[in-house]
């Protein structure tokens, strides 16, 4: 939604000024230019990045329209699930949960959390590594290694429609230029018309410019900023399953496992210590 908001605001402020200054919108609909700079840039995104990043990012932009993934109520219904997993544990031992974690989409646990067992990669990293909780050949340390080259892994993962976006968007005002010089070249050879058709072709060369940077910094570039922000929350949700298994690893109660997970969040999504509180047990009651 905000995305939206914005690019309506940075119009309205680009084009509304103009017009207001006595500008003529007509004077800016070139459809050479734009296709010239799209043409190159898309071009331009091709050749360095090939046909795998240009699906990662066709996969990605969705979100950047939506709102986030992963909000405090998300984080909640996750927290509940660990606590009740944790729970069963405790106190019915690592075997218990079997069944759970090969089935989590017929576990009788897993399935009052539907928002959970609807993330697949979520509920995938979750029981990939309660699994080996339960094969109990790996130690503490050997699983939060693992942990972190999975999510290092995915990190890096991430980072490539983040990166293609972001440096399209900083490709976007050379080629804009590259419009501009095309246009001050046609200018100079034209130079022998009158004035008023020289002012014409250089005003058209000077569009090249302006389409360029706005369209970089205006719509690209915020659009970019997004990828890496839904990324980052990604990355953090699979942050809190790992330090919400590890303390529960280390022989913390399942109360204490969850408390080390909130607070891996940041403040806008983590919840009060007695809120928290309150919800698992109502939730591990339902």
């Amino acid at each position: 939604m905000f995305v939206g908001i914005g690019y309506v605001i940075i119009l309205a402020a680009v084009f509304g000024s103009y017009v207001a200054g006595g500008g003529h919108l007509a004077a800016l609909v070139q459809p050479l230019e734009f296709l010239m700079i799209g043409g190159a840039a898309f071009g331009a995104f091709l050749a360095t990045n090939g046909g795998p990043a240009l699906k990662s990012v066709l996969a990605a932009l969705p979100a950047v329209f939506k709102g986030p993934k992963y909000n405090k109520a998300v984080y909640m219904e996750l927290f509940a699930l660990l606590f009740e997993i944790l729970t069963k544990v405790r106190k019915e031992g690592l075997m218990s949960i079997e069944m759970d974690v090969d089935a989590p989409e017929s576990s009788p646990i897993f399935s009052k959390y539907p928002t959970i067992l609807a993330d697949h990669h979520v509920v995938e990293f979750m029981t990939d590594y309660l699994r080996l909780m339960v094969g109990g050949n790996l130690n503490a340390f050997e699983i939060e290694n693992l942990m972190d080259v999975e999510i290092d892994t995915h990190h890096h993962e991430g980072d490539v429609p983040v990166n293609a976006v972001r440096n399209l968007a900083d490709a976007m005002p050379a080629f804009g230029i590259v419009a501009a010089v095309m246009g001050v070249v046609h200018t100079m050879e034209s130079v022998g018309l009158p004035p008023e058709e020289l002012g014409i072709l250089i005003a058209r060369a000077l569009v090249g410019t302006f389409l360029g940077i706005l369209m970089g910094y205006g719509f690209i570039g915020p659009i970019a900023a997004i990828l890496g922000h839904r990324h980052a929350d990604q990355t953090r949700i699979l942050q809190t399953i790992k330090v919400t298994l590890l303390a529960s690893i280390n022989g913390y109660a399942p109360q204490v496992a969850v408390e080390f997970g909130r607070k891996a969040l940041v403040s806008a999504d983590r919840p009060a210590f007695a809120e928290l509180e309150e919800h698992v047990k109502q939730s591990k009651n339902r």
